[in-house]
């Protein structure tokens, strides 16, 4: 220990500028060893992932190096008073002994006070207790005199109320001044307000009371003295009920404005506005509606009844003008408080809904689509009528919202109507689309018609038109009807590509579509009145047609209206599309017919063969080559044609005729060659063989040349043909080639004729 005492305290270890140098790495950290959940084998475990064992184990050890060293230092520094400590430890137990009794003694008071503390606590909280219980008691005391003293100020006002005559229409004020108490009597009086009034009154008092009363009993449920009031509570509530009733419908018949108010006031107090609205009904609007549409067997009218509902509407809205209007303005008054009323709905529309529903149940029946359309327009009618009584949007909301008018709408199966139009409309189309194309009669119209005139086409532009017309539309299901629309134009579109490409292949009849054997049969001028209504179709849509849809449609967005012209556009542009097939389908039977006659140019090489005649004027055939030309443009339906289709027709057919003559001439002129070739070889073999000469030979024109003069002739006269018609043959590809193919050599350069 005296070693320890002289050993001095070593300085911490400091750098070159004085700062304490610190003696462990970075993540050696000596304050976690004093952590309270400091667990050695998780530590280990964490540094030994990146720290060697070995140096682990040396920070260790220099830490309890230098923890003995701060030891020995802490041992040193307080070693004298350590040491002399025992010196004045004198007589301890003594002292111990004086300070233990004035401990126990203040423990006991302690005690003893803690005792007497637990004790008014209890008592306290039993006094508590007993408090609440009596205020919870005084509570359901005063809740059961409340409850009392209504019941029988209920039944005092309903004793009032009953010595009040019930038929106020022929009771005069003096009469009913002996039923009432002299106070009563004498206030009305003085007012001036009438017996009706003061019942209406005294009911309004009740129901305020009962609404009290209601309240005091669902917080006093199950209480035996509730219990047993009940039969007086029922009673009470009966006779309010009876009484509330009858003055009801007595204000109701003698159309008493105060004793109507105070009485919706009295239901809407006792949350029982269904028995207005039901007595309402019974009493005034059922009595109106049996009279125009009767249902029950006393007022059954002999035959057969119209179910159309227009002329029963207008009568109803008449009706409920005169009879209905003074209740419908009485509760929706402002700041009355009788907003929770709806006689619209569950008066006047319940009745009528049931009216109709007994009395005319066919209305409803979507089998007649005109009768069921004109019904159904009508009651959108008649709702727009009711919805007019609403004071406000959130009362129009509210009248939507009522069940009976869900139930209303329900009635009116569109979905079933729509489709009947559908197959009604759709098949009609179909059933013009099988039959052969028939024009209607056009002999007489002079110039150029502006409507359409096959039977097909009629029939799709009536199609289209039906869609969208009053009769027909629905506009809650107004695009379903664009659906079809665009469906028809489809349909039509569809027929005529199948006719078209039938008519291109030439396939048999057997393997034909229905929609393709109308192309196969019929004449090609008959594709002169395709062409034109399908332009007239095209024009439709992109006009009158649309600019009717858009308008029908104007109530929509922008951007509805937006995609349904784009829609009906597209689907004209798609029938534009066809134009070009329908002239080409004209095109092609002009050139078959036209080439029946070019085929005869083969017999130029029989004639030319072997012979010494030349060619002197142009061929016969060359005159009918553009005669079915020729006819089909002097034809009576050319003039259905639009100038440009007409150009366009000649130009085609022109060319493509042109083009078969150069194929035609050009494999005539090559076979002659080869076949010339041919016998000039085998000639100069056999001349080779029996030496002879063959410059005799020499001068004469071979029969190629004589065909390719022939031909020269004929195309020649055939661009005259083509200069008849307006046509510029030097301006046509192939008669150019067929130029260069059969012209001399010094003529090839100019075509001349």
């Amino acid at each position: 220990m005296a070693e320890l005492a002289a050993t001095p305290p070593r300085p911490p270890a400091t750098d070159l500028f004085g700062e304490p140098i610190e003696s462990h790495p970075p993540w050696f950290k000596p304050d976690s060893f004093l952590r309270p959940d400091f667990d050695p084998e998780s530590y280990i475990a964490e540094l030994r992932s990146f720290v060697p064992l070995e140096s682990l184990a040396t920070e260790l050890r220099s830490h309890v190096a230098a923890l003995q060293a701060e030891l020995v230092d802490l041992i040193n520094r307080d070693y004298a008073d350590f040491v002399s400590l025992s010196t004045r430890l004198v007589d301890v137990d003594a002292a111990a002994a004086r300070m233990r009794a004035p401990l126990a003694e203040f423990r006991e008071k302690v005690a003893a006070f803690r005792a007497a503390v637990d004790t008014a606590l209890a008592a306290l909280r039993v006094g508590l207790r007993q408090r609440a219980e009596a205020s919870a008691a005084r509570e359901i005391l005063e809740l059961l005199l409340d409850t009392f003293h209504v019941v029988s100020k209920i039944e005092k006002l309903i004793k009032e109320l009953s010595t009040t005559p019930c038929d106020f229409a022929n009771t005069d004020v003096g009469s009913t001044e002996k039923g009432l108490s002299n106070e009563v009597s004498v206030q009305h009086v003085e007012n001036g307000t009438n017996l009706r009034e003061t019942q209406s009154i005294l009911l309004e008092r009740i129901a305020s009371e009962m609404n009290r009363l209601k309240f005091y009993i669902s917080h006093a449920q199950n209480l035996p003295f509730i219990e047993n009031m009940e039969k007086r509570i029922q009673g009470a509530a009966l006779l309010l009920d009876t009484s509330l009733g009858h003055c009801f419908v007595d204000g109701l018949e003698h159309r008493d404005a105060n004793a109507i108010f105070n009485c919706l006031r009295a239901y809407a107090a006792i949350y029982n506005t269904s028995a207005a609205e039901e007595l309402f009904r019974t009493t005034v609007v059922a009595p109106l509606i049996q009279k125009i549409i009767p249902h029950s067997r006393s007022h059954e009218v002999v035959g057969v009844s119209s179910d159309e509902l227009e002329d029963d509407y207008r009568k109803i809205m008449q009706c409920i003008e005169m009879d209905c209007k003074f209740l419908l303005e009485i509760s929706s008054s402002a700041n009355s408080g009788l907003h929770v009323f709806d006689f619209l709905a569950n008066s006047i529309l319940k009745e009528v809904l049931l009216a109709i529903q007994k009395g005319k149940p066919g209305a409803f029946s979507p089998g007649k689509p005109t009768e069921f359309l004109k019904n159904y327009k009508s009651s959108l009618a008649f709702l727009a009528f009711l919805e007019g009584f609403c004071p406000s949007k959130s009362a129009v909301t509210r009248f939507r919202s009522e069940a009976i008018y869900t139930e209303f709408m329900r009635q009116w199966n569109v979905g079933v109507y729509f489709s009947l139009r559908f197959q009604e409309i759709a098949g009609g189309l179909d059933s013009a689309l099988a039959n052969t194309i028939t024009p209607k009669e056009v002999h007489d119209n002079q110039g150029k018609p502006q409507t359409a005139i096959l039977k097909q086409s009629i029939k799709l532009l009536d199609s289209l038109r039906t869609c969208w017309s009053d009769d027909v539309l629905v506009f809650s299901h107004c695009d379903k009807f664009l659906r079809l629309s665009l469906q028809l134009i489809s349909r039509y579109s569809t027929w005529l590509s199948s006719g078209l490409a039938a008519r291109k292949a030439r396939g048999g009849s057997s393997n034909l579509s229905p929609d393709a054997e109308w192309a196969i049969s019929v004449p090609v001028e008959d594709f002169i009145y395709v062409m034109h209504d399908v332009g007239i179709v095209v024009n439709e849509l992109s006009g009158d047609y649309l600019g009717h849809v858009c308008k029908l449609l104007d109530s929509c967005s922008v951007e509805v209206l937006d995609l349904v012209k784009k829609s009906i556009l597209q689907t004209g542009k798609s029938l534009e599309e066809l134009l070009p097939a329908i002239l080409d389908v004209m095109i092609e039977a002009i050139v078959e017919k036209s080439v029946e006659d070019l085929r005869q140019l083969k017999g130029i090489t029989a004639t030319y063969r072997m012979t010494n005649k030349l060619p002197v004027r142009h061929s016969p055939y060359v005159s009918g080559i553009l005669r079915p030309l020729k006819l089909f443009l002097d034809g009576e339906r050319v003039s259905y044609l639009s100038k440009d289709a007409t150009n366009e027709l000649l130009r085609g057919s022109t060319e493509r005729i042109t083009s078969r003559y150069y194929e035609l001439a050009a494999d005539l002129v090559n076979v002659a060659r080869k076949t010339e070739s041919s016998l000039l070889r085998l000639r100069q073999g056999a001349q080779r063989r029996v030496g002879a000469s063959s410059d005799a030979s020499d001068n004469n024109i071979s029969d190629t040349e004589k065909i390719c003069m022939q031909l020269f002739l004929d195309i020649q006269e055939y661009g005259r043909h083509l200069a008849a018609f307006g046509i510029k043959a030097a301006d046509i590809p192939s008669y150019r080639s067929l130029w260069q193919c059969v012209a001399p050599e010094d003529k090839q350069a100019n075509i001349v004729f």
